[in-house]
């Protein structure tokens, strides 16, 4: 028997402002704790970046608040508290100070935590579509996987004219091309 696995997930709306950013972007990341362990070998990757890099984040973002919560004998955790009321654990050990600070840029960047929830939509069918979301290369031309880079012409813009100069030499390789016929039709 297959079940249909949206049904277990909590049904949502989006609680995001809409057209954030649109007069003025409101990181929605309200406050970011990171529990480590003093000593423990696990969380050395969090206490080189509380060392090294976390002033640097702070300052950054003075909008996100960075709380330090050490914690004897405990795996290193980031928790992240958006202002939606979401909160999102990631465990974080034996990760690198570099693999820290790319965790905390992807939840400053993040409006919240979506995992297990099916976000719920005004309209419905009995009969969804098969044919799969639309991407940018949908309808792209399947010769572009062939092709070897850098390509000039595929880096120029789509909608850009050609210019006066790369007419005239259009036409004077036809014009050249059509001599070359004549005179083989001639001999």
């Amino acid at each position: 028997m297959t079940t249909n696995k949206s049904l277990f997930l909590i049904p949502k709306f989006i609680t995001t402002p809409s057209q954030n950013g649109v007069g003025r972007y409101v990181c929605q990341l309200q406050r970011v704790v990171l529990k480590f362990c003093k000593n423990h070998g696990s969380s050395r990757g969090i206490r080189e970046f509380i060392e090294y890099d976390l002033l640097n984040f702070a300052n950054k973002n003075p909008e996100v608040v960075v709380y330090l919560k050490p914690r004897r004998h405990r795996g290193p955790v980031i928790k992240a508290e958006y202002l939606n009321g979401d909160d999102q654990i990631v465990f974080c050990h034996n990760n690198t100070r570099e693999e820290i600070a790319k965790w905390l840029n992807l939840l400053r960047t993040q409006s919240g935590n979506h995992d297990g929830t099916r976000l719920r939509k005004l309209w419905h069918t009995d009969y969804p579509s098969i044919q799969g979301p639309w991407t940018p290369y949908t309808f792209r031309d399947p010769a572009l996987n062939l092709a070897e880079f850098p390509n000039e012409e595929l880096s120029r813009p789509l909608d850009q004219p050609k210019t006066a100069t790369e007419e005239l030499d259009e036409l004077f390789k036809k014009q050249q091309e059509s001599e070359v016929a004549e005179s083989s039709e001639v001999k």
